[in-house]
């Protein structure tokens, strides 16, 4: 008998004792399985034999296909789960887990799952978790097959991956101001380009941390390279490009010439003082100085600020100032400054600021101009003070105008000797001999722009006494006595630098309530307190008449008092001009204005011109008599009557 029958016959008597134990047949107990270790009446005695079972296999390939179990960051692996049934066959479409320290090394794809192919065959990819991982681990391969759970596990290990750059290029070494290049490194491991993992790769630079060129700030590798581009935002240097990441512990470096900007224009910027005004040599003043700072920009055919350009400066006309610094080099703000002192000339001047070796055949150097710059004594003169106020007869003499509202404003303008605004913050001093000026902080003011002003308002003391308080307007050189006329006050003001002061005077009239003197048509006696007759006058013809209105102190009465014809019989009223009493200035006896009240003579009151007309037909038929008061009502409601009585005859 040859082996092959031997085999088939030993098959068929397996198979025969098989089917006859499952039928109960040959005797034996149908309960008892054939070679198991139990005894039973239909079994000889031969050895057991397991049931077959399952099984799942794992192994390791590197990416040469060649079988490895060693795992870098520069070598992955692919791991091969093999999977067969009890009868050893491959097992297709079988769902087959893997699972692995996640600190040592991930899968792809990341869920660690895979079906097997026609072979029985399921595959994942195994990469190292990190650059820096390593030790040594084991791959759990889990499946089912026909119910059955089966699991194997394969053991690796992991070193961890030295990287490398390459060269860093640059597509150009040399650009043109403002120019670009392409900047590229290659990631190594082990000579190789890395391209299992993406490596974020850093780049900087002196020019891209000054805000002078742009570069980004990482740059993630493509298939082992990272790329980037480098453009200049105006360095004006030679730059130093390097890359760095982390598991690279070397960075590279690649030197990069950057030509400078051309300069392109330069502009005056701003001047200190602000209000372009320094004083002449030693004249100083409050807040004013004798030094002026001026600031220029320079900027490049980018309209960009040009950093280390050098600028020199003149002045214009030559001589006018002293300039204290001739040139400068603009820093990265593409600014530079100079300063100028005065001398002992008032005038004007520019600063003329120019870019040497920027000449070329069509045009001279470029250069700017400043705004021009006046160069004033600063301190006020006398004849430019001013003194004015808002009105000069107000209603005070027994009339108090209280803390609130002044009965007046009081302003100085000053001026230098060039007539320019003296210096803001100039104190200027107030005094009065009658009522009160200033405020309760200050008896004065400080200038702005050249001027300030003050409140004034009625009071006490309301009878002047002689040189009462001493002024530089009564009791020093040019000085002269205040008036001391019943209801005037005399108002000083003052400002002095030390040396000169400068004053001025005015006068407020205190006003009384009442017309107390009344002059008729220019008359030098006064009408008598009883009605007023006049005529008789032609009827035909408007009675044209004048009256001056003085209050006690043959002083106006106050400013805006209206002044009415009333109680009309017989007669109407064609106007009465002016309607109210103006803001009147001291004046001497020829009616010349004196604002000081130095000169103060005469009656001060106001002169109102009435025009009445009789009521009866034209031509006059019949004489007839007119009445009517003329009313005058103060600011405060004070009121004066004087009664009139008008004869109108026909011829």
């Amino acid at each position: 008998m040859n082996k092959k029958t031997k085999y088939l016959n030993t098959g068929m008597t397996l198979l025969l004792v098989a089917v006859l134990s499952a039928c109960g047949g040959g005797g034996g107990d149908p309960g008892t399985t054939v070679g198991g270790n139990g005894s039973g009446n239909g079994g000889g005695g031969g050895s057991p034999t397991a049931p077959a079972t399952p099984t799942v296999a794992i192994t390791f390939v590197n990416a040469s296909g060649q079988a490895s179990n060693s795992l870098t960051g520069a070598t992955p692996l692919t791991v091969q789960a093999t999977v067969r049934d009890s009868a050893g066959k491959p097992v297709p479409n079988a769902l087959v887990s893997f699972a692995t320290d996640n600190e040592l090394a991930v899968f792809s794809p990341t869920a660690g799952t895979s079906l097997t192919d026609a072979n029985g065959v399921a595959t994942v990819t195994m990469r190292t978790a990190s650059l820096s991982a390593s030790g040594a681990g084991k791959v759990t391969a889990t499946t089912a097959v026909a119910g059955t759970t089966v699991t194997s596990e394969g053991n690796y290990s992991v070193g961890a991956t030295a990287l490398s750059f390459s060269t860093l290029r640059l597509s150009q070494s040399s650009i043109p101001a403002y120019g670009s290049t392409d900047v590229s490194v290659d990631v190594l491991a082990d000579g190789a380009l890395y391209t299992s993992q993406q490596i974020t790769v850093r780049l900087s630079s002196a020019c891209v941390a000054a805000g002078k060129a742009t570069l980004v700030a990482t740059a993630t590798t493509n298939q082992g390279t990272a790329r980037a581009v480098y453009r200049d935002q105006g360095c004006g240097n030679n730059d130093v490009i390097t890359a760095s990441a982390d598991g690279v512990n070397t960075p590279v470096t690649a030197s990069l010439q950057i030509a400078p900007p051309a300069a392109a224009s330069v502009q005056f910027v701003s001047a200190a003082p602000v209000d372009k005004s320094i004083v002449i040599r030693g004249q100083g003043g409050i807040n004013r100085t004798e030094t002026a700072t001026l600031r220029f920009r320079v900027f490049d055919v980018f309209d960009r600020p040009l950093v280390g350009q050098a600028v020199e400066f003149s002045v214009v006309p030559n001589g006018a100032v002293t300039i204290n610094k001739r040139s400068d080099t603009t820093d990265q703000n593409g600014e530079v400054i100079t300063t100028v002192n005065s001398l002992d000339t008032p005038t004007t001047f520019r600063v003329q600021a120019t870019l040497p070796g920027t000449a070329n055949a069509t045009r001279p150097n470029i250069f700017t101009l400043s705004d021009s710059i006046v160069v004033t004594t600063g301190l006020p003169v006398q004849r430019s003070l001013s003194l004015s106020t808002t009105r000069a007869n107000v209603e005070g003499w027994r009339v108090d105008s209280g803390p609130v509202t002044p009965a007046s404003v009081v302003r100085i303008l000053l001026a230098d000797q060039s007539g320019n605004p003296v210096a803001d913050g100039t104190p200027i001093v107030f005094q009065t001999n009658l009522g009160a000026i200033g405020s309760s902080d200050r008896g004065g003011c400080t200038t702005v722009n050249g001027g300030c002003s003050v409140d004034f308002r009625t009071q006490n003391p309301r009878v002047a006494q002689p040189n009462t308080p001493a002024t530089p307007c009564n009791t020093g050189p040019g000085s002269s006595p205040d008036s001391t006329r019943p209801g005037v006050a005399t108002i000083c003001a003052s400002t002095t630098d030390g040396t000169n002061t400068q004053f001025g005077k005015t006068a407020i009239f205190f006003s009384g309530s009442f017309a107390d003197h009344i002059f008729l048509n220019g008359s030098k006696t006064e009408l008598p307190n009883q009605t007023v007759e006049i005529g008789p006058v032609p009827a035909n013809d408007p009675l044209v008449f004048t009256l001056q209105l003085n209050d006690l102190n043959m002083n106006p009465l106050p400013a805006g008092s209206t002044v009415q014809v009333t109680g009309v019989a017989n007669a109407t009223v064609v106007g009465v001009v002016p309607g109210a009493v103006p803001n009147i200035l001291p004046h001497n006896a020829a009616g010349v204005d004196d604002h000081t009240g130095n000169n103060v003579s005469g009656p001060q009151g106001s002169t109102h011109r009435f025009t009445i007309s009789s009521d009866g037909p034209k031509p006059c038929t019949a004489s007839s008599v007119a009445t009517f008061d003329v009313t005058v009502t103060t600011p405060l409601g004070s009121t004066t009557s004087i009664p009139f009585k008008v004869s109108f005859r026909c011829s």
